[in-house]
């Protein structure tokens, strides 16, 4: 399982919407929303590249880096981690506890019905 911060996860969604990336093409894009330097892209890259969640190949004149896992697994293992941190992995309470709390749309209702719905034949 790999374990992403909220940093790291900042630099896999703009790997994930396009990649390869360069370190000054993930600098550019992210620095107005965190204000990060250079070096803070490259110490998390290395965070990511030793957790096997990037890779990167030499490029003409920099690294081209590359999501090395799939955003949908990645979203799974967050939810999972989330789901046993907080609710001790019981997903009736977390849905219950959510459906309290939520003001939910009568289309947000029946889309979770089909989705129980279609749990419960499958």
């Amino acid at each position: 399982m790999i374990t992403i911060s909220d940093s790291e996860w900042k630099i896999m969604n703009v790997l994930w919407e396009k990649s390869p990336k360069t370190i000054t093409e993930l600098t550019k894009e992210l620095s107005d929303q965190t204000g990060w330097s250079k070096h803070t892209i490259i110490t998390l890259l290395k965070r990511l590249d030793a957790k096997g969640a990037v890779y990167y190949e030499e490029g003409e004149r920099a690294k081209q880096y590359y999501a090395k896992i799939p955003q949908n697994e990645a979203i799974m293992e967050e939810a999972k981690h989330f789901l046993n941190k907080a609710f001790k992995g019981k997903i009736g309470l977390m849905i219950n506890t959510l459906i309290r709390e939520e003001d939910l749309s009568q289309q947000e209702l029946d889309e979770l019905y089909e989705i129980l719905e279609k749990k419960r034949r499958d």
